[in-house]
């Protein structure tokens, strides 16, 4: 899967879990860059994404992501 399919998928998951059809996330892309994601919707959206891309991340992991480019370079590492 190349990176521009990652975030393609990305993309739908976000503007879906997030109710917002003008999201575009890139590689630095965080939560303060958008205004619903608080920490309840941070828990959906990452069960959104583990569902997609049949990846399980640890709380840890969780837990370090600092935005979207760190999400989607765990995904790739996994999709290998």
């Amino acid at each position: 899967m190349t990176e521009a399919e990652l975030f393609t998928r990305l993309n739908k998951i976000f503007r879906k879990v997030f109710d917002d059809s003008s999201i575009t996330v890139t590689r630095r892309t965080t939560a303060k860059d958008i205004e619903d994601w608080d920490s309840l919707e941070h828990i959906t959206l990452i069960g959104a994404v583990e569902r997609e891309f049949k990846v399980k991340f640890t709380m840890k992991e969780v837990s370090s992501m600092k935005n979207v480019g760190e999400m989607a370079d765990l995904i790739a590492a996994r999709a290998k």
